[in-house]
């Protein structure tokens, strides 16, 4: 007998049978046996008409010329097409000659090109409306707010700081240091600087104990986010959930805090699993758009690393197409090899000293510190092993790969934990 698992891989998915005697389990989010009332559309309308917290959005545009919409970019799944119009309708039935700025949060990643813009967004977006991708080195779109609670300098763009009105789109997901993505972070790191964005992401805030998946009290880096937020004057949010097949099922909006914390209720009550520990935990990044990088596919790598046993072996199914995700990433890795020095190294790093995706390979090297990592994708083999991982090209030769790890380690047909979907979970 054996059990067959599939797991997201870029638009495509992987099926593997688990033979019995090795299954330890499946790790699976609530979410997917979750039937909302409703369809997508409606869900949304519902939300933006009995917002949480906050007066309606129509009413909080009355009187404002410069609005922004704060939206996320390309290497998140959110499904704009479906919230912008919505929001947008809303904005112009309170101020019909509102000033409109859709300002594309990018934190620190690449620029959104315009094909990726055209999916989000649709052509009738795209041709009518004025969309601004935030650039977090251009100096001169950038201005401060002031002092964050850490100490770090509240540098946004000037755009959203001067608005009259600012508000976002974005979904919730559990967030591997910030707790949950989501409502706050559409400003920082969304529309910060870099310098604001490193700060934020020092060592000693991604090593602590409380900026973990699913912790919001006491989490330091989700106090600065939150800090930001308010700073900035986000008034209003429409925040959603998604299932594995990138479908809206549930929908929050209204005051930045409080919608947010309804949006993570909600999940939370589906995306807890409890902990099963194995030999080998295979994984993914929940498939495109979320699983283009290596960088990127680290989030899921630490629902595995929650199960792992010490010394075991974490599968990775992550399609890669962009491949590292980050040149300073992939170079960190190819010129330290010796992880406990790396860690100690970020660990003594000034908080105003952070390097550009220091937060990433930290708790990367944490986790490989714990396992070892097998990956499967399309990034070259040379770019998987800058990284100390062992490149697979499928599931039956990942699986070869652990195997033989583990024998040299005296186990033989170690056990095999499947979490089909390792950002869509919670792991307690």
């Amino acid at each position: 007998m054996t059990h067959q698992v599939t797991f997201p891989y870029g638009k495509t998915e992987i099926s593997y049978e688990i033979p019995e005697e090795r299954f330890a389990g499946v790790l699976r989010s609530g979410l997917e046996a979750y039937h909302p009332e409703g369809s997508e559309e409606e869900l949304v309308k519902k939300a933006l008409s009995g917002p949480i917290g906050s007066r309606p959005l129509s009413e909080l545009s009355r009187g404002k010329k410069k609005v922004v919409v704060i939206c996320s970019d390309h290497t998140r799944p959110v499904p704009s097409k479906l919230l912008i119009p919505p929001m947008l309708a809303e904005i112009r039935k309170g101020n019909p000659a509102a000033e409109i700025t859709l300002l594309i949060a990018t934190g620190c990643h690449r620029e959104t090109r315009k094909e990726e813009l055209l999916a989000k967004f649709g052509e009738e977006i795209l041709r009518k409306e004025r969309i601004v991708i935030h650039d977090c080195d251009d100096e001169k779109n950038l201005v401060s707010l002031g002092t964050l609670p850490s100490g770090g300098e509240l540098i946004v763009n000037r755009l959203a700081a001067e608005a009259d009105l600012l508000v976002s789109e974005g979904f919730i997901e559990p967030h591997f240091f910030a707790g949950f993505s989501g409502g706050r972070k559409s400003v920082l790191p969304g529309i910060a600087s870099r310098k604001t964005v490193l700060y934020n992401h020092n060592a000693a805030f991604i090593s602590h104990p409380k900026a973990r998946t699913g912790v919001i009290d006491k989490n330091p880096i989700h106090e600065d986010m939150i800090f930001a937020a308010r700073k900035a004057g986000l008034a209003f949010i429409l925040n959603v959930v998604i299932n594995a097949e990138k479908k809206i099922i549930y929908a929050a909006a209204g005051d930045a805090e409080e919608a947010h914390r309804a949006g993570r209720e909600f999940l939370g009550s589906l995306a807890g699993v409890k902990a099963v520990t194995a030999d080998i935990v295979m994984t993914t990044n929940g498939g495109y758009p979320l699983d283009q990088n290596i960088y990127q596919a680290v989030k899921g790598m630490t629902a595995a690393e929650a199960c792992v046993k010490e010394g075991g072996v974490i599968i990775m199914f992550a399609e890669s197409s962009d491949g590292a995700g980050g040149e300073s990433f992939r170079r960190t890795f190819r010129e330290e090899k010796d992880l406990r020095k790396m860690t100690e190294r970020f660990l003594k790093t000034p908080a105003d000293e952070t390097i550009v995706d220091q937060w990433q390979s930290q708790i990367f090297a944490r986790v490989m510190q714990r396992a070892s990592v097998v990956y499967m994708s399309e990034a070259l083999d040379d770019v998987v092993r800058d990284f100390g991982m062992i490149p697979a090209h499928s599931a039956e030769e990942a699986l070869e790969a652990a195997d033989r790890i583990l024998q040299e380690k005296g186990v033989i047909n170690g056990t095999i934990l499947a979490i089909p979907d390792g950002v869509s979970v919670i792991v307690s």
